[in-house]
């Protein structure tokens, strides 16, 4: 993902922390804010040491979160900015199951559309 879809500056953070929504479900927390002015999504990724005390176990959870982001990137709505937070059960998770949860924080949130059957 290009580095102008991240959200790295800790006074960006703040301001969705502070300014924006939350929801969450079993293995994420999503903070989104909406920015009309915006050409595309960014998204902040955290994975906190609670969750895993090795790097390792940190970079494979933002790597899937990462990865999920790419595929959904169609159907992100490109007005917002949101925070990825990893709870302690993403670090059970496999990438299908990874990117299955994101999607449903990422519906709660309303930052993508639910899949039409």
């Amino acid at each position: 993902m290009r580095k102008s879809y991240r959200i790295k500056r800790e006074d960006e953070f703040q301001d969705v922390f502070e300014s924006g929504q939350s929801v969450a479900n079993r293995n994420y927390v999503i903070y989104y804010l909406r920015r009309p002015e915006a050409k595309h999504f960014r998204v902040g990724i955290s994975v906190g040491k609670k969750i895993g005390h090795r790097a390792n176990v940190r970079n494979r959870i933002k790597r899937y979160i990462r990865q999920s982001l790419l595929e959904l990137k169609p159907q992100v709505d490109p007005q917002m900015d949101f925070l990825v937070i990893a709870r302690k059960g993403a670090k059970n998770l496999d990438m299908a199951t990874s990117k299955k949860n994101l999607v449903h924080a990422l519906t709660l949130a309303g930052i993508i559309k639910p899949e039409q059957k």
